[in-house]
């Protein structure tokens, strides 16, 4: 996707035909050996928007998803709202995480997720001179069984971005990651969608 000299695009899908949607997962808090085990088998594509504070304790725990070819993108330092943020402290939050994904995992992020998918015109100049080409938002969010949707026809469209989150059963009622998962999955399915990879198409 060319920027050219403006600021980056604000994604929530992308224009296409084809019955696809794409999965991302944010923060990292939740660290589930069963959902490396469930994505490995199952080799669907997936993008992750991890935040340092949700990592920092394990960032080992991600590594096997990327070898799986699912890319590490950027989710802020410590998961603010970066709207009450002046633009110096959104990028030093947006910048300072680029260069710790870089250090961590060898690839420096190109895409970009603000928390809670609030931004601004400061969040679209810190994140273009931090190096990002696209700020991601989505959709539909998942949740413990099923999925919220932003549109009034309750279904998915060609292109949509799903938010999921790694989460886990203090915050899921008792289900695991890896469950809520696969229903989204299953989900996804029903509806007659593939999913495919984002930075394909981003």
């Amino acid at each position: 996707m060319k920027t050219g000299t403006g600021t980056p695009p604000v994604v929530s899908d992308i224009p296409t035909k084809e019955k696809i949607v794409f999965v991302t997962f944010d923060d990292g808090a939740e660290k589930d050996p069963k959902f490396v085990t469930m994505m490995g088998e199952l080799k669907i594509p997936f993008t992750m928007f991890l935040t340092d504070v949700s990592i920092r304790s394990d960032y080992d725990y991600f590594k096997p998803l990327q070898e799986l070819g699912n890319p590490i993108m950027n989710h802020t330092l410590t998961h603010p709202n970066l709207r009450t943020e002046s633009e110096s402290a959104q990028r030093h939050e947006i910048c300072t995480q680029q260069t710790k994904l870089k250090a961590e995992y060898g690839t420096t992020p190109r895409l970009f997720r603000p928390p809670y998918g609030n931004l601004n015109e400061a969040t679209k100049t810190a994140a273009k001179s931090c190096g990002l080409q696209a700020l991601i938002l989505w959709r539909e969010s998942m949740q413990i069984k099923g999925m919220q949707y932003q549109r009034a026809d309750k279904k998915l469209h060609p292109g949509d971005i799903i938010l999921a989150h790694f989460r886990g059963p203090s915050e899921l009622k008792g289900t695991s990651m890896t469950e809520m998962t696969a229903n989204l999955l299953r989900e996804i399915s029903h509806q007659g969608f593939t999913v495919a990879r984002l930075e394909d198409y981003v």
